[in-house]
């Protein structure tokens, strides 16, 4: 019969505390690694609320902002699932909560007024972005049907801060938008984050440009690239290149 001692009993009790640590750490980061893209359109969810909440109490420039920051956490969410091997059914739709949140809802807001017409025009980009999520796949991998409601947001919201109360330009500019994103047409899907490294320069000159919000050469950058996927979609941020 063998006998533990008081110092066998700490060394089995601290063995086991260690083992147990080991694993509680290695169930943290396959948690994290499942989770990092989740993560990722939560935040685009809040950028979304945020810029709803910040139009609602006559923000327009914050507002605009915060759409175009969560344009940048949209392009980064999916890189980020496929690059940990994290794609979800659930992910995919947290993905479609958060852009109709942001590119839907909080987009809408940035073009309403008090004239009647404007608020039927709210509605109807807020209905083309639900039926651009919901029905209008291509049945393609990786390419779209009609246009990505981040580009269009994206365009809204440059545009609107470059216009100011030039609320003409912005009403046209919206009607192409909604005409786009239900157009029957074919567009690539860029991964900006998982191509080319000027494509991932531009990215990250986008980031850059968020410091630099008060500044109308940001807004031109953010129009400028957005504009370039309507305009070349295939010759410039087709992911095969």
């Amino acid at each position: 019969m063998i006998l533990l001692t008081p110092s066998s009993d700490f060394f089995q009790y601290a063995n086991k505390l260690l083992l147990s640590d080991h694993a509680t750490g290695l169930q943290i980061k396959e948690f994290a690694r499942k989770n990092a893209a989740n993560a990722l359109s939560m935040a685009n969810m809040v950028m979304g609320m945020a810029s709803i909440l910040s139009s609602l109490n006559g923000h327009h420039h914050a507002a605009c902002w915060l759409v175009l920051i969560g344009y940048l956490l949209d392009l980064a969410d999916g890189a980020v699932a496929r690059r940990l091997n994290a794609c979800s059914a659930l992910g995919a739709k947290l993905d479609d909560f958060a852009d109709f949140t942001t590119f839907g809802i909080a987009t809408s807001l940035l073009l309403r007024t008090s004239d009647l017409l404007d608020n039927v025009l709210c509605m109807c980009y807020v209905l083309s972005v639900f039926v651009r999520l919901c029905f209008f796949s291509s049945g393609i991998p990786f390419v779209y049907r009609g246009l990505p409601c981040i580009y269009s947001s994206a365009i809204l919201a440059s545009a609107s801060l470059l216009l100011g109360g030039n609320l003409s330009v912005l009403r046209v500019i919206t009607v192409a938008m909604i005409l786009f994103m239900i157009s029957q047409n074919f567009y690539p899907h860029d991964k900006v984050l998982e191509s080319q490294t000027w494509k991932k320069v531009v990215y990250a000159g986008g980031v850059a440009m968020v410091f630099c919000s008060p500044f109308p050469p940001a807004s031109v950058y953010y129009l400028l690239w957005s504009s370039s996927y309507i305009l070349f979609p295939t010759s410039l941020w087709s992911c095969k290149l």
